[in-house]
């Protein structure tokens, strides 16, 4: 591949924690508005209402798999392992991470949450075993 496509993907997972940061601030405005919380309390994080705690459990998973789903991309574009198929991988793990971020902030319900990580943890280990087989046949 030419140029900087494997790198789209990344630009639309940061767009996802901007807006999960900008989603987690607002509700917990609306929290404290609504006196279900003191703002002093969120120094600690004690208490915090299910209402944005969701949102910042979200916020915390998207420093778990995504740091690898990072790398793998910086990795496959420093090899010149980048191509078409690795580059679909890529928008569908960030794809599979916004259904994901849905589910988690609106419903949370697991039986839809865990097969869309599943999904994305089976997407990046695909990512990965590229990448290895690219740079041990290099």
């Amino acid at each position: 591949m030419t140029g900087y496509q494997i790198f789209w993907p990344l630009f639309a997972h940061v767009a996802l924690v901007y807006g999960l940061y900008a989603l987690l601030g607002l509700r917990r405005a609306k929290m404290v508005r609504a006196g279900k919380i003191n703002k002093s309390e969120y120094r600690e994080n004690r208490g915090e209402p299910a209402e944005s705690l969701a949102v910042k459990n979200c916020l915390a998973n998207q420093f778990e798999l995504p740091v690898l789903f990072h790398v793998c991309c910086i990795l496959l574009y420093i090899t010149d392992a980048d191509n078409i198929v690795t580059l679909g991988l890529a928008w569908i793990f960030v794809a599979l991470r916004y259904a994901h971020a849905a589910v988690h902030v609106s419903s949370n319900e697991l039986r839809y949450r865990s097969p869309l990580f599943a999904a994305g943890y089976v997407v990046l280990a695909a990512m990965w075993i590229w990448l290895a087989v690219w740079m041990a046949m290099g």
